[in-house]
This record gives C-alpha cells, structure tokens and sequence, in this order.
C-alpha cells in the first residue's frame, strides 16, 4: 500500500506533512583485516533437535581471514522516525502493518476527527489501554500523538530487500555486504557475539515477550551494554537485518545446498522472536546466515545502511 491511499481509515494523500528524518550516526570500522566464517561442527545434531531446516555452520565455512576498506555502518538499526520521512518524499510502499497502525495520521488529521471517531482509533488502531469513551478529544489527540512518539524510535520492520535497498540509496548510503556486517559485528578478532565470545541474554533483545503492543521490538539502543565495542547497537538481536549479498557459498566452501543462488538474500542478526519459545544463542552468532526471499517481510526483520569511503555529509533524502 502506498500513502496516497487509505491509513488508518483516513484518506491522508494530501495531506501528511513531512517530518525531517533524524540522521542515524554512522560508525568508522577501520580497513584491515578480520577472521570471517567459522569451523565448528554441529557435533551433537543440535540443529535436528531444534528442527532447524538449515544445517547448522555449514554454510560458514570456511574460517579465513579477509581484508577489507574503510568503512561506516549506521550506529543504530533504521527506524519508524527515518523511514517515515522517505515513505512520504517518495509515496513509497508502506511497510507491512503501517496501512493498520494508524503512524502516518498526523495531528492536523486528528484535529479533524470527532470525538466517536478518535474514541475508536484509540481503542482499535492504536490498541490505548484507557477508556477512551469519556476522554476529551484534545486528551485523545494527546494520548494518539503520545503512542505515535514511542513507535519513533522503534525499528522499522516489515520492509522487503528491495525497499531496504532503496532506503539506502536515498540517504546516499547502501545496503551493507556480508563481510562488512560481521566485521562490524565479530571485530578483528572473530567474536562470536558483539561483545565478545560468552552468551548472555541480558545483553539483547531475543525471545522477547509482547512489549508496547509491537510484539516485542525494542527502542533501538536499548541495549548499551550488547553493543560492539566500536559502538554498533543491536547487531544481535531486536531485528534481523538486511545484507546486500545473494545467499551463495563462501570460496572454498564445498557443501552443496538447493538454497544457493540468486533467488535468495541473506538476513543477519537474529530477531526478537527467538524460535518458539526458545531462545537459541546460535542464532545470533556474528557468523550466522540466514537466506530469505527478497520479497520477504517479518515483524521482526529490518536493517541498517553502510557508506564507503568518506562519511554522508548529510542524513535528508534526496
């Protein structure tokens, strides 16, 4: 859905003013050299026993050392706030959920509702754990516009690789490749986590309850002591992110699998959602790859941009 259709209820095509997205700071991840892949062996069927249709670590192999150029990754994963303002620029595809959630209505839009039908939006498109039936309508707005401040800093989510992709490039940024991403999140050293080789589950957002009504997603930083030390935030865990590359076999690597090729991108990261009710530290290893259709779109999949070289001057779109 596009946003000059209905959201919410409400024919908005005119009318949606554009709020200035807030530029995600980028990260400096230095040129040289980092361990990439792994080696380890699924030695006790682990991946059988959690129904894993992916056998575990065979497509990280090998381990090897790559060099790579200067780069920047954005600090924070991309958020309701940022992609906001490029929907509206560009009367983009919606993000899955967005025709429903009622984050587009802004508060001249409100301002037209009677009290019935903002009574109604509270309670049914912005779930308000209120009685809405005898508020005001000027404590409705205030309590609509205050629900839609805390989707700002969440990340957005719902987005296919292709408009992921088109983000990107409409902030001069790019989707990150493969190799950039887990050296932003294993270091020079190979880490298994961000921050560093022992699993914790206090440090992310993984196999999260329902929170906020957003099932589970976190404010992006929510987590400082998960982040990298080069100071990337959620690099495990909260969404799975978005890489640039097909999903095919590093050089090297001899397994065979039918998911190879170029039907399939890869996703990093881990989301919130864990499997089940499980939450399964393998999954949010630096190392780990996780093919998805491009055309994909999760509640619990996002990403994050990187730039080459010199570092966007400015965060507007285009």
């Amino acid at each position: 859905m596009k946003i000059g259709r209905s959201v919410g209820g409400v024919f908005v095509a005119a009318w949606l003013s554009s709020a200035a997205a807030a530029e995600s700071e980028m990260v400096l991840i230095p040129a040289g050299p980092f361990i990439m892949g792994s080696n380890q062996v699924d030695a006790d069927n682990k991946a059988q026993e959690f129904g894993s249709i992916k056998p575990w670590y065979l497509d990280e192999r090998p381990q090897r050392q790559e060099t790579l150029p200067a780069f920047y990754i954005d600090r924070y994963e991309v958020t309701h706030r940022d992609y906001r303002d490029f929907v509206m620029k560009n009367n983009y595809w919606l993000p899955q959920g967005w025709d429903k959630n009622g984050y587009l209505l802004n508060r001249d839009l409100l301002e037209m509702g009677d009290q019935p039908t903002l009574s109604r939006l509270a309670t049914d498109t912005y779930h308000l754990d209120m009685d809405t039936r005898k508020m005001s309508r000027a404590k409705l707005i205030d309590a609509i516009t205050a629900q839609q401040k805390r989707l700002d800093k969440l990340p957005v989510s719902g987005v296919t690789w292709t408009a992921a992709r088109d983000y990107c490039a409409w902030k001069g940024k790019r989707l990150p490749t493969e190799a950039e991403w887990e050296k932003a999140a294993r270091g020079t050293e190979g880490r298994e986590y961000p921050w560093g080789n022992d699993w914790d589950p206090a440090r992310l957002n993984a196999g999260s309850a329902l929170r906020d009504g957003e099932q589970g997603v976190a404010p992006v930083g929510s987590y400082p002591k998960g982040r990298s030390p080069e100071g990337v935030y959620d690099l495990a865990g909260n969404v799975m992110e978005w890489v640039a590359d097909e999903y095919q076999p590093y050089q090297g690597n001899q397994e065979v699998s039918e998911l190879y090729g170029k039907k399939y991108r890869v996703a990093r990261g881990g989301g919130w959602g864990g499997v089940g009710h499980y939450t399964i530290s393998h999954f949010y290893r630096g190392a780990y790859r996780f093919p998805l259709a491009p055309g994909s779109t999760f509640v619990d999949l996002g990403f994050r941009c990187a730039s080459s070289g010199a570092k966007p001057k400015s965060g507007k779109g285009r």
